[in-house]
């Protein structure tokens, strides 16, 4: 890991990960634990590191143990990869042109 923003970022995206995977919203997951949406968001983004309180609130609102949200070995698994391939795609977060010359510079 280069600095400490890498691990926020990964840890945000976990915890957004984590959250989806039980059906919350931002919302509904901030309101659990006692935070506002927005900062929610910001330390889902990477922009706000969480305290120790609220690393705990989140651990408990998600019913995960710690050491999920610190796995980031998922990351690996291709059908992961997939999904968040065919997301970027769907929402149109990525060049579908740039995108399919690299795929067939590489077939």
């Amino acid at each position: 890991m280069k600095d400490n923003a890498d691990i926020k970022k990964l840890l945000g995206k976990r915890i957004k990960e984590l959250r989806e995977s039980k059906n919350l919203t931002q919302e509904q997951l901030a309101e659990k634990i006692g935070i506002g949406q927005r900062n929610l968001s910001k330390i889902e983004c990477g922009n706000n590191f969480v305290t120790s309180e609220t690393l705990s609130k989140i651990i408990s609102a998600l019913d995960v143990e710690a050491k999920d949200l610190f796995d980031f070995s998922h990351k690996n698994d291709k059908e992961i990869l997939k999904r968040e391939l065919f997301e970027a795609i769907k929402e149109e977060k990525v060049d579908v042109e740039l995108l399919y010359r690299f795929y067939k510079s590489v077939k």
